[in-house]
């Protein structure tokens, strides 16, 4: 049999289980080999459930347990019936113990155990929700990943220095897919003009790691013309 009992410290206050060591011992016996969960068991020929706190045994297996003689166990119990300790059933065979205030007892058990459960319970649904949610995020990750990088190589087609594309950022590939397709063409096309010579065209990783910036709308300016006025070329005579 595995399992604990509780032991109070009320139990000294009991004259009747207290009376010697040898009633004492008997009484532990009773509580140890009470059962704490209904099952069903043949008793005096019949079919019954034993309830918690009640036993099987006999005077014979317990003084047997106890090194204590078959008379005294037996006078033992019968003060424990006597006052209201437990109350047997007897046959030839067995008897029938019930520990009447096995409740209070069972009751803590229960609430303990109880609680023992919801937290269990609570635990194994929070890992759970955590698993759950952490695969949902991976999912989301794996598709927002797959449309940014989508998204680049589209824009990435449309730049012409077709340098150092493995070294664009995600963090930047993000920036980027943010700004949508339209706003990045532009920008290309600005950088386009404001830079006339092919060759002087930054690295692709360059531009898109964030050389683009400076030819957004809002940071853009247009190169000042060389405005030279008519009356230059027109003296008065």
């Amino acid at each position: 049999m595995e399992g604990y009992i509780r032991l109070y410290r009320k139990l000294l206050e009991n004259p009747i289980v207290c009376k010697d060591t040898e009633h004492i011992a008997v009484w532990i016996y009773l509580l140890l080999n009470s059962t704490h969960k209904q099952y069903d068991v043949i008793f005096d020929g019949k079919r019954r459930i034993l309830k918690p706190g009640q036993l099987i045994t006999g005077r014979k297996s317990i003084s047997s347990s106890l090194k204590i003689s078959e008379s005294k166990v037996q006078r033992i119990l019968k003060t424990f019936e006597n006052e209201q300790q437990i109350e047997q059933q007897t046959t030839t065979k067995n008897r029938l113990i019930s520990i009447l205030s096995w409740s209070e007892y069972q009751y803590i058990e229960q609430q303990d155990e109880q609680q023992v459960n919801n937290n269990r319970t609570t635990s194994e649904q929070q890992v759970n929700t955590n698993k759950n949610v952490k695969n949902i995020k991976n999912v989301i990750n794996k598709k927002d990943n797959v449309e940014v990088d989508d998204f680049f190589e589209s824009i990435w087609n449309l730049y012409p220095n077709k340098k150092g594309k493995n070294k664009v950022s995600t963090k930047s590939k993000k920036e980027l897919s943010k700004l949508g397709f339209d706003t990045i063409k532009e920008v290309i096309e600005r950088y386009k003009i404001a830079k006339p010579d092919w060759q002087h065209y930054q690295n692709g990783s360059t531009f898109f790691n964030g050389g683009y910036i400076d030819y957004l709308e809002q940071n853009y300016k247009e190169p000042e013309s060389e405005y030279i006025p008519t009356s230059y070329y027109y003296k008065e005579c």
